[in-house]
């Protein structure tokens, strides 16, 4: 993890997603989102920021034998809820329940080819 950027007191710095197989998970984020990796070795990738080379990375894909299913939901914002939706189904995803509207939105929640369980969400 980067510390060249200043951090924010409290809020959410890192999210380490444990992934099956490393290779089908970086392709499968990479389709489906465009997200980009640095290798850390064989059985690990940092999640690399939106804003840049110089951002801190976000997150990483950990290699391990199984995924615990369960825990904290993590949401993605979408600017094109529908266009996600199918980047999911085109990359490998499978949807499994959504899209639907909630005050203030609509999101839909989608499993990775490693069985982690994620949602995306775009405003009205």
């Amino acid at each position: 993890m980067s510390e060249s950027a200043p951090q924010r007191h409290h809020t959410i710095d890192y999210i380490e997603l444990t992934v099956t197989d490393l290779g089908a998970a970086k392709s499968f984020y990479a389709d489906a989102f465009g997200w980009q990796f640095t290798d850390y070795g064989p059985g690990y990738a940092g999640i690399r920021s939106p804003h840049g080379e110089g951002a801190p990375e976000v997150g990483g894909l950990r290699q391990d034998e199984a995924v615990r299913v369960g825990g904290p939901l993590v949401l993605l914002y979408s600017n094109d809820l529908d266009q996600s939706v199918q980047a999911v189904k085109e990359a490998g995803g499978q949807v499994i329940e959504g899209p639907y509207a909630f005050p203030g939105g609509r999101r839909f929640h989608f499993t990775d080819p490693s069985g982690n369980e994620l949602g995306v969400w775009a405003e009205q």
